[in-house]
Order: C-alpha cells, then structure tokens, then sequence
C-alpha cells in the first residue's frame, strides 16, 4: 500500500489546518474538552486524508481476453444502451460505483492504443444520476486491443467530485490495469463493450480495480 500522488496537496492541507487550529487552542489556554475535540478532529481529517488517497500495489497479468475492473466499487449498471459519443450504436454498458471510502485509482480495463480520447466539463449531479454519463464533468478513452476490439470507458465526477485526472492522451499505448486516472471524492466510472461479450459481473457485485474480471470476450 502506497499514498497517491494525488493526495499530497490535500494532505498538506489537512496537517497545516491541523497545526494551526491546534497552536492557536494552546497558545490561548482552550479548555481541555475544546482540545482534545481539536486533537480528535485533527486525527480524523488526516486518517480520512490518508484513506481516501491509499493505493494499493497490484501485480497485474494482461490477458487480451478479458476485461479488467477499471475502479474498486460496487456495480450498478449492466444493461444493453445507445452509445452516442463515439461508436453511436448499442453497447454493453457497466457502471461501477466509488464510494467515499472506495479506493479511488482508476486502471485500463484493457491492453491497446488510445484511439479516442476528450475530456468534457459539465454538471455535478450524484453520480447515479440516469443524466450523469452525459451531464457531468467526465473524461471518454477509447482503447482498441491487439484484435481490434475497442472498448470505451468513462470517468464520471458525483456530486462530491470536483477534479478528474487522467494520464493518457490518444495514440498512447497503455497496459492492462495500470492507472490511467484518479477521480477525487466518490464517483463513478463506465465502460461500454461490445455487444455478445460475456459479462462476467451481476448487479450488486463489489468489485476491485485491476483484479476483478467484468467481462470476457
């Protein structure tokens, strides 16, 4: 287990908020319960911190026959859906839900080329919005394998969400379950595949990035 890279501003932060407001009790003599109130809210900002921002290290084995879970969560959609972005024809829609407390890395499903890359700004509706894969802030990769399969998959900021980041651009050639982003504060991520995969998850299912298959071609 590592802490993101991600996370160094917020931990900054948090642990100079923490000194400040710890100093400033102190140097005023604050009554004991104020203090160990502050000193308990201090623990729990930076616990929070170094939860939210933990990135766990995976050893990952590409396999051109699967497709990799891109985000820890719980799956939340799996339904055949008009793709209108980039294919504009139906696909296999998964929906994978991060929680707050979630590990929030997100990994490529798959080995191959960027072949589509764009980022949209948008709204911040909670990210089980039906709206929310076409209104809010998101990031769309489409990723084509070594068979000339592509699959499309899409960050989706929540209500919570406020920056998306990602590290690939088109023509980049990325590796099965590496990162290809981070989305800070409960989220969403979504991937379309072709229509007749095997999908290999079910409604409900917690799911972890880089390790759990979502599907089989």
């Amino acid at each position: 287990m590592k802490f993101h890279k991600e996370g160094y501003t917020s931990l900054a932060l948090v642990l100079l908020f923490a000194f400040v407001i710890n100093a400033v009790a102190n140097y005023y003599d604050a009554p004991l319960y104020l203090k160990w109130f502050l000193y308990i809210l201090s623990a729990f900002l930076v616990i929070t911190i170094l939860q939210f921002f933990r990135s766990p290290i995976k050893r990952i084995t590409a396999d051109e026959g699967t497709v990799l879970c891109p985000a820890d969560g719980k799956v939340v959609v799996i339904e055949e859906t008009e793709e209108t972005e980039y294919f504009h024809d139906r696909r296999i829609q998964v929906s994978i839900f991060m929680s707050p407390v979630n590990v929030h890395v997100n990994r490529n499903p798959i080995s191959g080329i960027v072949s589509y890359f764009k980022y949209h700004p948008g709204k911040f509706l909670v990210a089980w919005h039906p709206k929310s894969s076409t209104e809010n802030e998101r990031t769309t990769v489409v990723v084509k394998n070594q068979r000339n399969v592509e699959v499309l998959f899409r960050q989706i900021a929540g209500a919570m969400a406020r920056r998306i980041v990602w590290y690939v651009n088109e023509n980049d050639v990325v590796k099965q379950g590496e990162e290809f982003g981070f989305i800070k504060f409960g989220s969403r991520v979504d991937v379309f595949l072709p229509i007749g995969t095997d999908v290999t998850v079910n409604i409900g299912d917690k799911v972890t990035g880089g390790k759990t298959v979502i599907a089989r071609f």
